[in-house]
């Protein structure tokens, strides 16, 4: 079979040597003679996975001791209500609204307490994250967006809240890049973008916070309910959190997230390099400043050229490069798993494309 490079957003591209590792013991999971897809959840076998991923989560990104890490599910989506569900109380919180993402966040939220958009790039339709803030001095938390797949944007720096507890959804960026907890009451982040395949949610979320979560709620719907089961009081996407384990190995294997925020800044750059010497033919539409190395968003000349240029390239072999529904256009996703050969292959196929349909 030729060669294919994935490029989609979501679900997105894992290691090939992780889906190696899961195919070589899907039949018989570390000598049981059991599939990983049929143990108990409250086997001693797969303790020792959750056990090991968690342990694997906090090195790897540093969480400090006075975090829990929570494997749930329902996908970020459900996070923009749980949060709100579980934290505002009637009160009110901050949102950074720079994209679609974020905005469905703020929707959900609204449903809980009162919402103050303390900062929108929605002026230029999402191509740029805010400088300015007008925080709450009473906000129970300020939520912002990390990485927006949509619009292409990054936050490089996440903005000072004033000692105000700030959340943020990491869903596309997070393990791409080192973190500084200062000031972080939590993250959260569907799996299905950078560490492993749809169906878990990782939340990492401080223990003040935890601690101050609502009471009264429905059991699946309180954070209470599953830091106290240690993400088990419900059967848990065993085999999703088994393919983060294999993740985080294979992270530990590249060096660690050093290692990989530099493999990550060489890939961005690359795609941007060629996006900026097209002389116009390529258009980044991201503010340059703010682009994020997630998902690079483009255009090209005309909509039909855009057109030509992805059924191209499907047939070149790169997967997945039609922008989002939303806004059309070209998107290129080079999350972790995305190696620097793909990115230097899809260059040369946009250089040569680029050349041949002026």
């Amino acid at each position: 079979m030729a060669k294919k490079y994935n490029f989609y957003a979501g679900p997105a591209i894992l290691p090939q040597e992780v889906m190696k590792k899961a195919q070589d013991e899907l039949l018989d999971f570390n000598g049981i003679g059991l599939s990983i897809l049929e143990i108990s959840h409250r086997s001693k076998d797969f303790d020792a996975v959750i056990t090991t991923a968690e342990a694997k989560i906090r090195s790897l990104l540093g969480v400090p001791e006075n975090f829990t890490v929570m494997f749930l599910q329902g996908g970020a989506s459900l996070q923009f209500g749980m949060i709100p569900m579980n934290l505002l109380k009637g009160g009110k919180a901050d949102y950074v609204h720079t994209g679609e993402w974020a905005k469905k966040a703020i929707k959900e939220a609204k449903l809980f307490g009162t919402v103050n958009v303390a900062a929108s790039s929605e002026d230029k339709n999402f191509s740029y994250i805010p400088e300015k803030f007008g925080f709450s001095p009473d906000a129970k938390y300020v939520h912002v967006t990390s990485n927006e797949t949509i619009g292409g944007i990054q936050w490089t720096q996440f903005p000072d809240t004033n000692g105000l507890p700030l959340i943020i959804d990491m869903s596309s960026d997070i393990f791409s890049r080192r973190i500084d907890f200062k000031d972080i009451g939590m993250i959260y982040a569907g799996a299905q973008k950078n560490i492993g395949p749809a169906g878990v949610t990782l939340v990492i979320m401080r223990n003040d916070l935890l601690e101050s979560c609502a009471d009264g709620l429905t059991t699946m719907l309180s954070y209470k309910t599953h830091a106290k089961e240690k993400s088990l009081y419900n059967t848990p996407p065993c085999f999703a959190i088994y393919i983060i384990k294999l993740v985080m190995d294979w992270i530990e294997g590249l060096g660690g997230l050093a290692a990989v925020e530099k493999i990550n800044d060489q890939k961005a750059q690359a795609i941007y390099d060629a996006i900026d010497h097209s002389d116009g033919y390529y258009r980044g539409t991201a503010n340059p400043k703010d682009r994020s190395k997630m998902n690079v968003t483009f255009r090209l000349p005309s909509e039909e050229l855009e057109e030509k240029f992805i059924n191209d390239a499907k047939k070149a072999g790169f997967i997945g490069l039609k922008g989002h529904r939303s806004v059309g256009g070209c998107r290129a996703s080079i999350y972790n798993a995305m190696g620097l050969d793909g990115v230097k292959a899809l260059v040369q196929f946009m250089e040569k494309f680029a050349k041949e349909n002026k």
